[in-house]
Order: C-alpha cells, then sequence, then structure tokens
C-alpha cells in the first residue's frame, strides 16, 4: 500500500466525499490512486489525478448502465479485462465540466453492484445535491 495521495481537482474531491457517504465504504491506495472498498474489500470506485494536465479519473463498476455511460465525453472501457465485466473509465481534463449528478447516479450503482445484499437493500439511494449557479 502507497502513501494517500491527495486528489487536487474540486470536483474529484466532491465524487471522493460522496463515495465516503456510503455505508461501510474505506479508501485504500494501491498503485497510488484512491481506491473505494465496500468493508474493505470489493473495490466500486478508483480515483486519480492527471498529474501532467490538472484533469482527473474515476473509473466505476456499471453492470446495468456501462452503455449509457460510454456516450459521455471522455469515458472509455476500462483497460486491464475490467471493461468485460461493465467498468468504465471516465477522463476530465482540468477545465472540463463534468456531470456530476450523473456520475453520483452511477456511484450508486457500482457501490450496490459489489454491495452486500443485504447492506444495499437497508441504505437509500443518497440524495444529489444542486449546484447552484455563480451569481
Amino acid at each position: 500500500m502507497s502513501a494517500a495521495p491527495k486528489l487536487k481537482h474540486a470536483l474529484a474531491k466532491e465524487l471522493r466525499k460522496a463515495a465516503l457517504a456510503f455505508p461501510e465504504t474505506v479508501e485504500d491506495f494501491p498503485w497510488g490512486h484512491s481506491a473505494f472498498k465496500v468493508a474493505g474489500k470489493k473495490a466500486f470506485l478508483f480515483m486519480g489525478d492527471d498529474e501532467e494536465g490538472g484533469g482527473w479519473s474515476a473509473s466505476m463498476k456499471l453492470p446495468f448502465r456501462n452503455d449509457e455511460a460510454l456516450t459521455i465525453k471522455g469515458a472509455e472501457r476500462t483497460g486491464y479485462g475490467l471493461g468485460r465485466a461493465g467498468w468504465i473509465t471516465f477522463r476530465f481534463t482540468a477545465k472540463a465540466k463534468a456531470p456530476m449528478a450523473k456520475l453520483a447516479d452511477y456511484l450508486d450503482e457500482s457501490w450496490r453492484a459489489v454491495a452486500p445484499k443485504k447492506l444495499s437493500a437497508a441504505f437509500a439511494p443518497p440524495a444529489v445535491p444542486k449546484r447552484r449557479k455563480a451569481s
């Protein structure tokens, strides 16, 4: 296990906070990236910063809506054979406006895909906060 990386992008930090709100979620740091796991066992989200360009990426297990997720700009099937199991990686540049409401919805699907059924059934989906427009 390597040292905890610091996510720099504000939207990456927002998604991290949303991931940690799920029950029995822990953050681990294999390969120099954040991995979010249910009960410390099964990963449902991997995240990391793009060190060179200031962007960031997130990979989630989407067994039901992986084809839909591929319509988002910067989305692709995750490498290392994970794409065959429904994993999708989203890559965003430093200035890209990531669709946070959609990512939060996908995050819920990813968590439920690996969480124990009893735990998943007992947890209501989190409300997606609405972003206020700058005045």
